[in-house]
């Protein structure tokens, strides 16, 4: 439940990102996705660990990338993350005290969702966020030239994109 002055706050200034990022661990972890497209050759991805933060949101704290996880992951072109990965994901979640916050992959153009991503989520729980990057990320997108999607379950989708920077907000700061 939210405080009164979590209310107020929300009141006057509209609600508290859904995700926050140190500036830095966004960069990084963009450059990152770019060079694991060898070339714009392939789409790449990671799951985004983290917290969660007292007013509702979560913050990103670390990149785990799919082909870490998963060695075969990239090997069709596009993400394929086979379902006896995943133990290893849960068990660096553990030793890091962090939970999946969202995901992020890339496309070799637009940023918006295909129909084989809105058909099978990275992580299918309602409440799920998944961004896309355009472009094989080149040119370090940030929010606001992003694809931002809440997965509601069932087969919907909602789309944040045109929230942008009121969306995910990167911070700067140690």
């Amino acid at each position: 439940m939210a405080s009164p002055l979590t209310r107020l706050l929300g009141w006057l200034f509209g609600p508290p990102p859904r995700l926050r990022c140190r500036r830095s661990i966004w960069a990084d972890g963009v450059r990152q996705l770019e060079r694991r497209t060898r070339g714009g050759r392939q789409e790449s991805g990671a799951y985004l660990l983290g917290t969660e933060l007292p007013d509702g949101g979560r913050r990103i704290l670390e990149f785990v990338y799919y082909d870490d996880i998963d060695p075969r992951a990239l090997e069709t072109g596009e993400v394929t993350i086979r379902q006896t990965a995943l133990p290893r994901l849960w068990e660096h979640c553990r030793m890091r005290g962090y939970g999946v916050v969202a995901d992020v992959h890339v496309h070799p153009g637009s940023c918006r969702q295909s129909p084989s991503d809105m058909a099978s989520p990275v992580m299918p729980r309602a409440g799920h966020i998944a961004m896309i990057l355009p472009d094989f990320a080149t040119g370090a997108p940030e929010p606001g030239a992003i694809g931002i999607y809440e997965f509601l379950g069932g087969g919907r989708w909602a789309d944040h994109s045109a929230a942008g920077r009121r969306f995910v907000k990167l911070e700067d700061g140690a």
